[in-house]
């Protein structure tokens, strides 16, 4: 059989996730995705950590502890963690132990992990959603941690690959689930979700202002056709949009499908139900003085979050917590625009 030739990479940046195929192997191209970090942007396939820096500060991680990554995504937070709980050299050895519900990305991080030097007695990897914690500790044999990290966001692997079905950009799957083996999928969800639940769902995850149009719309042409494939349900939405305003500009169409497809996801995936558990929990997985840290990007998660440390401040659950949100500062906006949403907020077990 004769030798095909690797297609030539088009251009600086093809458009097509499958194409970035020097992106979605660094260790080969690293120099080509050098250039793709300089130019503020995240290779397909990958995914830049937020505001390191400042959860390093407020963890305060010393060689020996334990800490929990409760959101293993890529690996970017857990890399630093360990570097601090297990620095090179030392003879004092900490532990991580990190979880993902995602089970395409956790085999993957995991494996990365391990061939960057982590072994199996400094990090753990668990594929768990983060509201088991509990549970995982338990099985492990660990009472408490010294420090817990929660990034609620999505990860950029996640919102890149066309066949997870998170973007409009690229058609792909209407799926949105953060572990694929779950049902129901986006799709199987709005297939059978009613209108007034669907206009719920739309205002209350999402603060969709076209809510009642959009869900009424969606509801009544599903009959004709189900809505499965992403783009299909984005030029749907571009459409119903125009019904009473013709001549919207269509560019500011692409913010309402945004809410559209975030409100889907949270829905199908529980998010907030799963973070209320979290938070429920969270204080009695810490050691007494233990530290958590929460990256938020969604004005629920914070509402949620800020309440849950507010109380527990009250109460004497926590000893100390945040009371204000902290923010990626404007060199590391600039560097990674998808910094610009997060909210971070810390509390101290009492």
């Amino acid at each position: 059989m004769p030798h095909r030739r690797r297609p030539r990479y088009a251009g600086k940046n093809p458009r097509r996730f499958g194409d970035k195929y020097k992106e979605l192997n660094p260790e080969r191209y690293a120099d080509d995705v050098a250039k793709v970090i300089a130019s503020g942007k995240t290779p397909a396939g990958s995914h830049r950590p937020i505001m390191v820096r400042e959860i390093l500060t407020l963890l305060a991680l010393q060689p020996g502890e334990l800490a929990v990554d409760c959101t293993l995504g890529f690996g970017g937070h857990a890399r630093e963690l360990l570097a601090q709980l297990a620095p090179e050299g030392s003879s004092t050895k900490g532990r991580l132990i990190g979880l993902d519900v995602d089970p395409l990305e956790h085999a993957k991080t995991t494996a990365r992990l391990r061939s960057a030097g982590w072994g199996e007695d400094v990090f753990t990897g668990v594929r768990s959603n983060f509201a088991g914690l509990p549970k995982v500790l338990a099985e492990l044999g660990v009472d408490g941690a010294d420090a817990i990290l929660a990034d609620l966001g999505i990860s950029s692997m996640q919102l890149d690959d066309p066949a997870r079905g998170f973007t409009f950009k690229t058609d792909g799957p209407l799926d949105l689930r953060l572990n694929p083996q779950r049902p129901p999928s986006a799709a199987d969800w709005l297939a059978r979700v009613s209108a007034q639940d669907l206009m719920a769902t739309l205002q209350e995850n999402a603060d969709e202002p076209q809510a009642e149009i959009l869900a009424r719309e969606l509801v009544e042409r599903r009959i004709i056709k189900p809505f499965n494939r992403t783009k299909q349900l984005a030029e749907a939405i571009r459409d119903i949009l125009h019904l009473p305003k013709p001549s919207r500009e269509r560019e500011s169409d692409d913010s309402s499908i945004r809410r559209v497809f975030q409100a889907l996801r949270i829905a199908v995936n529980d998010e907030f139900g799963v973070l209320n558990l979290f938070l429920r929990h969270l204080p009695f997985c810490l050691k007494s003085g233990g530290r958590v840290a929460i990256l938020s990007f969604h004005s629920g998660e914070d509402r949620r979050v800020k309440q849950a440390f507010r109380d527990g401040r009250r109460s004497g659950i926590y000893s100390a917590a945040s009371d204000e949100i902290i923010q990626a500062d404007a060199e590391e906006m600039r560097a990674n625009p998808r910094s610009s949403s997060a909210k971070l907020r810390w509390a101290v077990r009492a």
